[in-house]
């Protein structure tokens, strides 16, 4: 039996194991010298357990007495999370190195993160979810206040764990009111607890919980450390928290209120919804006065995680599988933006002032194609891959019964096309200035040029991915 637990929870095992054995061999050797090595390690150990989880295991699989489910949804998402965090470390390795903070550490706390990622997506019981939300939270509060010379970095780690904290509160506040009406923390158990009606102390329960999620999708009103954090943060780190811990949450979140909270849908579906249409419009709004590209791709996370929560909020399989499509989609566009952010450079200083891209299509014109290709995605402007990704939700909310939804995001979708239409503008029509340096890094360019023709040639089949999608959304919604 214990045999069996073991050989389901292998990916997890052999990426602990491995974080800490580097741990032990870097602290007893050369130290940051081996920085560049453990970066292109760990990328090579993702790359391959994402291959080993989505060729293994096509049945649902549950190991500890439930505490711990393998099924399509959780090795869809631990595909798309673990292939996102190694196109993110190999991408910032130079920046990193160039600027000395490049740390032996910083591979193997995204390796620590990235196991609490898996395992959140993999929860089957709040103690489980809560094990695994901590220990990729732990992480990223060290990592995001990795550079400890500059106040922003260490005021954006200070922001995140103290909000982080709170938030952890609250969701430890709802899985206690929940084990106190449910008798029991396993979300098989709670579902059948609540099948049908849920006590009053169970919807304060279930309120708190997605409160705390809330927090780590950053969903309006929960939202206020992001752009803060991700401006603070050094640039491949800011990449890193706009994909794989989006998938991860976005996968608990799924997973919480399908499998434990599945039962009372209409008690939940409504809190979703309006998570949802305030995320949209602030991100939408508030982006558009932004100067600072990562701020103002903060924004666009807080806009787009509305738009994956009006997935959700359809409460139905196809909901989660238009969720996970626009997740995968959405991953997929912020590897190959953050790409181009991290390239953006003057004199050997990176620079993230969106007016510095004024005219940058005269001295680059391929780059400033790729990056049009990518913002007209994130716009949602048709015939792109990104359009496909928001018209996907929306017929999820209008075929769940939430057509008012549906209506909203389309508006909030228009408004927020202005900021990424603006960034187009400076590119070819802005006022010359002192033109902007690029990193000539291959793996850039690579990122870049490969996230932008993905948006190009994906239209014709998505590569698969809504048929992957779709099986993986049965195994959760049954």
């Amino acid at each position: 039996m214990i045999q069996a637990d073991l050989n389901i929870i292998l990916p997890e095992i052999v990426l602990s194991v491995y974080a800490m054995a580097a741990l032990l061999f870097t602290v007893y050797t050369g130290k940051d010298k081996m920085a560049g090595l453990l970066v292109w390690l760990t990328a090579a150990l993702f790359v391959a357990m994402a291959l080993f989880v989505g060729a293994t295991g096509e049945s649902t699989r549950v190991a500890f007495d439930g505490m711990f489910v393998d099924d399509g949804f959780a090795r869809f998402a631990k595909v798309t999370i673990l292939l996102s965090a190694a196109a993110v470390l190999v991408m910032g390795q130079e920046y990193m190195a160039r600027r000395k903070i490049l740390r032996f550490e910083y591979p193997l706390l995204i390796c620590l993160a990235v196991v609490g990622m898996m395992v959140m997506v993999s929860a089957g019981d709040l103690m489980a979810l809560y094990m695994g939300l901590e220990l990729q939270s732990l992480a990223l509060y060290v990592v995001a206040s990795l550079r400890r010379e500059s106040a922003k970095s260490t005021e954006a780690g200070l922001k995140y764990f103290v909000l982080g904290a709170l938030s952890s509160g609250l969701l430890l506040y709802g899985a206690s009111l929940t084990y106190g009406y449910t008798g029991t923390t396993l979300f098989s158990g709670i579902v059948e607890a609540a099948e049908g009606r849920a006590p009053l102390g169970l919807l304060f329960g279930i309120v708190f919980v997605i409160s705390g999620l809330a927090f780590k999708v950053s969903a309006v009103p929960f939202h206020m450390w992001t752009p803060d954090v991700y401006e603070g943060s050094p640039t491949p780190i800011t990449a890193f928290f706009a994909t794989a811990p989006k998938m991860a949450a976005m996968g608990l979140f799924a997973r919480v209120v399908h499998d434990a909270y599945g039962g009372v849908v209409g008690d939940w579906q409504q809190v979703i919804a309006v998570l949802s249409v305030l995320s949209m419009f602030l991100g939408a709004v508030a982006a558009i006065g932004q100067t600072d590209i990562k701020r103002l791709m903060a924004y666009s996370s807080i806009a787009h995680m509305g738009f994956a929560l009006m997935g959700l909020a359809a409460g139905t399989a196809f909901g989660v599988q238009a969720m996970l499509i626009y997740m995968a989609i959405y991953v997929t566009m912020n590897v190959g933006t953050f790409a181009f952010i991290l390239s953006m450079e003057r004199d050997g200083q990176p620079v993230t002032d969106i007016a510095s891209l004024n005219m940058y299509s005269k001295a680059h014109p391929g780059r400033a194609l790729a990056m049009l290709v990518l913002l007209f995605s994130l716009a949602g402007v048709p015939p792109l891959l990104g359009f496909f990704g928001k018209f996907y939700v929306l017929r999820a909310a209008y075929d769940g019964g939430l057509a008012w939804l549906a209506v909203a995001g389309v508006i909030a979708s228009v408004i927020g096309a202005f900021y990424y239409l603006r960034i187009v503008f400076f590119m070819y029509f802005g006022e010359e200035r002192e033109e902007l340096e690029t990193a000539r890094s291959p793996i850039l360019w690579s990122l870049l040029m490969v996230s932008a023709t993905v948006m190009l040639v994906g239209i014709i089949n998505m590569f698969g991915v809504e048929t992957i999608a779709e099986a993986a959304a049965a195994t959760l919604v049954n």
